[in-house]
């Protein structure tokens, strides 16, 4: 081949890598553009058939988490996300969704894992395991390892184990949680966990003293505000009651 050849062969293979690559990228800019993400989402071809997993009977006040199995954070939010979910079930919604962090090797292993529960009706005992034990599977390496010790979890919360290693590699998993990371994307999700109250970003809100402040604020002790969601009786009052009263809701 001449040299003008092989500049022309070239220049057509960049073009083809160029546009497989564009459309891969508009083919997940486009997953889910329709959508209100603020809405609890129903079973969809684009979300795999599978609906947003929520808790609760609320209509008026949603409170939506994204998150990773294998973040620290998500496992020291979930038992306060657990109690407030389950002490507010008949004024909110809470709806937990999948965002993947790139450096956390189990992260997808138990994600998948959980949505092979769900097929067995038990979603958020798995939930609850993975964050639970999320010290003795974090560690693990891929392959039968890690495949066993979810099996085995799957097995604990009274499921069937060798069904669930039979679909979690199924492509309607891989779709919904391809969903989850597009609905995250859309949201502007960097990091997690992270909350949105009604469409509000209220992960970033730091409290000190009972009180809502701006990050890096110290009291006179010394003492550095913290997340809102690390602390139960700051995420309830400071959060999540104003929202119950602006949507005229009574707490008792």
């Amino acid at each position: 081949m001449t040299s003008k050849g092989w500049i022309i062969f070239i220049s057509i293979v960049v073009l083809a890598i160029g546009g497989a690559v564009y459309v891969s990228r508009e083919s997940k800019q486009s997953l889910g553009a329709n959508v209100d993400i603020n809405a609890v989402q129903q079973a969809s071809t684009e979300s795999g058939n599978v609906a947003d997993y929520s808790y609760g009977t609320g209509t008026k006040v949603t409170l939506i988490e994204y998150g990773d199995y294998q973040c620290p954070g998500c496992s020291s939010a979930a038992p306060i996300m657990s109690q407030l979910k389950e002490k507010y079930k008949d004024q909110l919604t809470f709806v937990f969704r999948n965002k993947l962090m790139s450096y956390h090797q189990n992260a997808r292993a138990a994600a998948s894992f959980a949505e092979a529960a769900n097929q067995q009706g038990k979603y958020w005992e798995m939930h609850t395991k993975l964050y639970e034990n999320q010290n003795l599977w974090e560690g693990l390496s891929a392959g039968n390892e890690r495949t066993e010790y979810f099996a085995n979890l799957i097995r604990e919360i009274g499921g069937d184990p060798d069904k669930a290693k039979s679909v979690v590699e199924s492509d309607e998993i891989a779709q919904k949680l391809k969903y989850d990371e597009a609905l995250a994307a859309k949201h502007g999700v960097t990091g997690t966990p992270s909350f949105y109250l009604n469409g509000k970003d209220v992960g970033s809100i730091y409290t000190l003293d009972g009180k809502i402040v701006p990050k890096g604020t110290t009291n006179s002790s010394g003492t550095a505000a913290q997340l809102a969601w690390s602390s139960l009786e700051d995420f309830d009052k400071l959060v999540l009651q104003p929202a119950f009263k602006e949507a005229g809701l009574t707490i008792e």
